[in-house]
């Protein structure tokens, strides 16, 4: 039996951004937190759409396809879901905390990324301590 996860806790027990912890599961989905800082990589998630959910803070996500590019702006409170095979590029520049759901093992650096900058590690999640 499941019990209740208070997610501001969880949180506060995030010392690195971009680094997701999976705070539970749905069927075959993780329910991932992270703290978010900066900029992320650009990439892709080829076969899976991905959902982000904004907790506190400020999310920017550029997108870009053949049509383009653009960005959305997600204050708290408000989802966005990036279609698969949509490269993307999470970024906030005072930092934010999400909640994202993705299918268990999506590596959060997707399949196809441009290079990594030396703070952002691919990860599957991990559990919460």
């Amino acid at each position: 039996m499941t019990e209740p996860i208070n997610l501001h806790t969880a949180l506060a027990a995030i010392d690195r951004p971009w680094d997701p912890r999976i705070v539970t599961q749905v069927n075959d989905y993780d329910v991932r937190i992270a703290k978010v800082e900066g900029e992320f990589a650009w990439h892709a998630h080829d076969t899976t759409d991905e959902f982000f959910l904004v907790l506190d803070g400020e999310l920017r996500i550029a997108l870009r396809d053949a049509s383009g590019e653009r960005s959305v702006v997600l204050p708290r409170g408000a989802v966005f879901v990036v279609p698969r095979g949509v490269e993307h590029k999470p970024s906030s520049a005072d930092g934010a905390s999400i909640l994202m759901f993705e299918p268990t093992g999506t590596p959060n650096t997707g399949d196809r990324h441009d290079e990594l900058p030396e703070h952002i590690a691919t990860s599957t999640g991990r559990r919460l301590d």
